[in-house]
């Protein structure tokens, strides 16, 4: 579990911000599913999706998500698992791979986490943002998150990363703009 609460580069829980917002949350709470629910809510509620609200700069370490109350669903995963980690609660991140439009092809990966709960082991949540259509909420031990799965190219990915795959640190170091990341959402190839 040691990997599921370090702190790194990108899941950047040392930094003042995060950690004294982290310690905020803390005081909200008396139990451990009610602190990984407060840090979700917050996450979901308090920071903007970048394309939803059509938000600059493009965000990826947890720290700038806070700074910027901005993120992607992929920089908005890596504050809440900074939060949930500051607090003592195993988080990683978890992908989806969508249709982009309403099916088919163009896909891309979406960006959720998973929290390791005392009580009920490990739980996929989704602070991605809710708006019309969309209604992730925390409800341990169900999960329920902003997208379901429609079509035979879509997955929900079965592993728990500790960081943050290469390929979307990419789309967000290199896009300067939401647009941009937008127009050059990272997605796989699903093995046959």
């Amino acid at each position: 579990m040691r990997h599921y609460l370090a702190a790194s580069k990108y899941i950047d829980f040392d930094s003042p911000e995060v950690e004294n917002l982290a310690g905020q949350l803390a005081t909200r709470a008396n139990s451990e599913i009610e602190l990984a629910r407060v840090c979700f809510e917050f996450v979901r509620d308090e920071i903007h999706h970048s394309a939803d609200f059509k938000l600059n700069p493009v965000t990826c370490k947890a720290s700038d998500v806070l700074l910027y109350k901005t993120g992607y669903c992929y920089a908005k995963s890596h504050l809440l698992a900074a939060l949930l980690r500051a607090n003592g609660i195993p988080a990683g991140l978890c992908y989806q791979r969508l249709s982009v439009g309403e099916s088919g092809a163009p896909y891309c990966l979406h960006g959720l986490n998973a929290v390791y709960l005392e009580e009920f082991g490990w739980l996929r949540v989704d602070a991605r943002g809710n708006k019309p259509g969309v209604n992730a909420q925390f409800h341990p031990p169900n999960e329920t998150l902003a997208f379901s799965i429609k079509s035979p190219q879509e997955r929900n990915l079965p592993e728990i990363w500790a960081e943050p795959l290469p390929l979307v640190i990419q789309a967000l170091e290199h896009c300067t703009s939401y647009s941009q990341v937008l127009a050059n959402l990272p997605d796989i190839e699903l093995l046959a």
